[in-house]
Parts: C-alpha cells; sequence; structure tokens
C-alpha cells in the first residue's frame, strides 16, 4: 500500500485543495521552471470540478532530465538566429494530420514512393529541409541519403565547395580627389548551410553586393599611392571585414584579391611624363658622376706620365701599335721620339 509520503518523495511541491485557485498563469509560471501544463476537464481524487474550473491546469512532475530537455529545446543553433520547430507537436492538429496522411500515401505506393522520398545529396553538398514551411530540427542533412514526406516536406540543397567572383570594376574618388577604377576577385564558402538558407534570402547574391559597397568604402579612406603600393594589406582588411559581415549569412569570406586599378587617360599621360622626366634626370646625374670619375682617373694617369719619361714613350708606342692593327687608310707620320724629349726638355 502506498502512502501519500510515497506519492510525493519524488516531488518538490504537494498539490493541496486550492489548486484550484490557482490562476492559470501561475501554473505556467511554474511550467516554465520543471513542469508541463496541460488542460483538463474532470480531475479525480482531491481535485474538484466546478462549472467554474471547467478547464483547470495541472501541473505534472516531469523529473530533472525531462524537464531540462524541455528547457534546451528552442535553443539557437550554431548560435546563428535560427527558429527550429520545439517538437513535432509544433506543428499543430492538422500538421498531424498532413504528416499522417503523408505516411499513408507513402505506404500505399510502396515501392514506387521510395523514388520520391529518398533523396541523394554528395559529399560536398548539404540539404536543409523544410516541414510545412517550419525548418526540421537537428540542421542540415547529408552527405548521403536521406527521407522526405511527400508534399509537406521541401529541402534546398547547398553547395559547401569554395565559390569564387569577380568585383566589377567601381569607379571610386581617393583620399587625395583622383577617380581611379578597381576590381578585385572574392573567394569564399558556405559555413553554415542552415544559416544560408533561413537568415538571408540569396547568400551568394547578397555577398556580392556586400563585397561592392566594402571595396568601395574601404578604397575611399586612402590616398592614391597606398592603392597602389598597398594592395596586400587592402586586401586583407578588405577580407576581414567581408568575414565579419557574412558570419550570421553561414559564409566564410576566405581569400579577396586586388585585380586591377585603372587610372583617368590625362592622369596616365601625366604620371607618364613625370615618370620621364624622372629618368632623364636620373640619366644625367649618372652621366656626371661618370664624367667625374673618368675626369679624376685621367687626372691620375697625366700625373704619373708627367712623373714617368718613360711611361710617356710607353703610351707612344702602343699608340701607333694600335693604329696599324685597325687596317685603316690614314697615313701616320711618326715623331721621333728625340725630337719630342728636346721639346719637353725645353719646356721644362
Amino acid at each position: 500500500m502506498t502512502t501519500e509520503a510515497d506519492n510525493n518523495k519524488h516531488d518538490d511541491w504537494s498539490i493541496g485543495d486550492d489548486v484550484t485557485r490557482r490562476s492559470k498563469a501561475d501554473w505556467r509560471w511554474l511550467m516554465g521552471n520543471r513542469f508541463l501544463h496541460c488542460d483538463v476537464t474532470n480531475l479525480p481524487g482531491s481535485l474538484p470540478t466546478t462549472p467554474n474550473t471547467a478547464s483547470t491546469t495541472l501541473a505534472v512532475h516531469m523529473g530533472p532530465m525531462h524537464s531540462a530537455s524541455v528547457r534546451n529545446q528552442g535553443r539557437l543553433r550554431g548560435d546563428k538566429a535560427v527558429d527550429a520547430d520545439e517538437n513535432d507537436g509544433g506543428i499543430g492538429v492538422c500538421g498531424w494530420i498532413l504528416t499522417g496522411l503523408s505516411w499513408i500515401l507513402v505506404l500505399a505506393t510502396m515501392p514506387f514512393s521510395f523514388c520520391v522520398c529518398f533523396k541523394v545529396v554528395q559529399e560536398y553538398e548539404r540539404a536543409v529541409i523544410f516541414r510545412l514551411g517550419r525548418l526540421l530540427q537537428g540542421g542540415s542533412k547529408g552527405p548521403g541519403i536521406f527521407f522526405i514526406l511527400p508534399c509537406i516536406e521541401s529541402y534546398s540543397k547547398v553547395d559547401l565547395r569554395t565559390s569564387v567572383f569577380d568585383v566589377p570594376p567601381q569607379e571610386v574618388l581617393t583620399k587625395d580627389s583622383v577617380t581611379v577604377s578597381v576590381d578585385a576577385v572574392v573567394y569564399y564558402r558556405v559555413s553554415n548551410a542552415t544559416v544560408s538558407v533561413a537568415n538571408v534570402e540569396n547568400a551568394h547574391h547578397s555577398t556580392r553586393l556586400l563585397a561592392q559597397t566594402t571595396l568601395r568604402n574601404m578604397l575611399g579612406t586612402k590616398n592614391l599611392h597606398e592603392i597602389l603600393g598597398d594592395r596586400e594589406s587592402i586586401s586583407c582588411d578588405m577580407q576581414g571585414v567581408l568575414d565579419d559581415a557574412t558570419e550570421n549569412w553561414g559564409i566564410k569570406v576566405e581569400r579577396v584579391e586586388i585585380k586591377d586599378v585603372r587610372l583617368p587617360v590625362q592622369l596616365q599621360r601625366a604620371m607618364a611624363a613625370e615618370a620621364e622626366a624622372a629618368r632623364e634626370a636620373r640619366a644625367k646625374v649618372i652621366a656626371a658622376e661618370g664624367e667625374q670619375k673618368s675626369s679624376r682617373a685621367l687626372k691620375e694617369a697625366a700625373d704619373v706620365i708627367a712623373l714617368s719619361p718613360a711611361a710617356l714613350q710607353l703610351r707612344y708606342l702602343q699608340t701607333l701599335n694600335t693604329i696599324s692593327a685597325e687596317k685603316n687608310s690614314t697615313i701616320i707620320f711618326p715623331l721621333p721620339i728625340d725630337f719630342l724629349q728636346h721639346f719637353m726638355g725645353g719646356k721644362e
């Protein structure tokens, strides 16, 4: 024989005679902690019913494990704002009826229904399933084979492979008031199939538009020389901004590259003229430095020859040998070295 103490030893609270005096709000508040509410019309035992209390809310203790399961249902999946069914009861009575009819249809048309109900997704794909417009609990399905109920369930395939798209040339006014046309290429992939379907209408198109506006906004804060010289840093900054912005869409931006920077024709001519002038100035400086070095070398050679008469005679003979080896028609009248020495001696 069980006693009242045995019946209540696992309960956190007891049901008293004042249960009919509690309002529905009180019972629903208790249900939010550890209890499940239901509407009843006839309560046996110590719960009398009256015409005024035809619909009394009964709180039944479900135990710690089941209550924790009830509390955890409906949480955000993957830290994303995706509202899923709390349980199958969320579809309502009509949903249950349609589900039963779908199962009857599947069983009645076996095995032909298997051709419609069983679907296959590849290793690089995921399937997001909806039942009567509500996202099924458990997230995306795949890879492999999965089952859908005809008429009430639909699914969307999501490709998880890395995709690439070109950002069309964007006319940008730089910080130093120069108009340039810049295009880029973006590499991205879907990191969460469920979020990419449930949180945004078209994740791929939205990412393209966001990449265009982000490129214009970032380049508008840069000078022309920064755009031309710091493409790598601009690409890294743009990749970080896009990745943060598309995280709630289930998109992972892997890489961004600046392809080309086009300048106006007049600016190209001006920069070309400036570069040409800089090259000419650099060439003149190099030529002047060469003349200076050669003049210094000639002065040192003249000083050596002046200090050594034998060196002058050797230079004279080398010159005659070089001229005779060229096989030209030049007639040479060599002067006697003694005659030159006479002039050199007279000069001294």
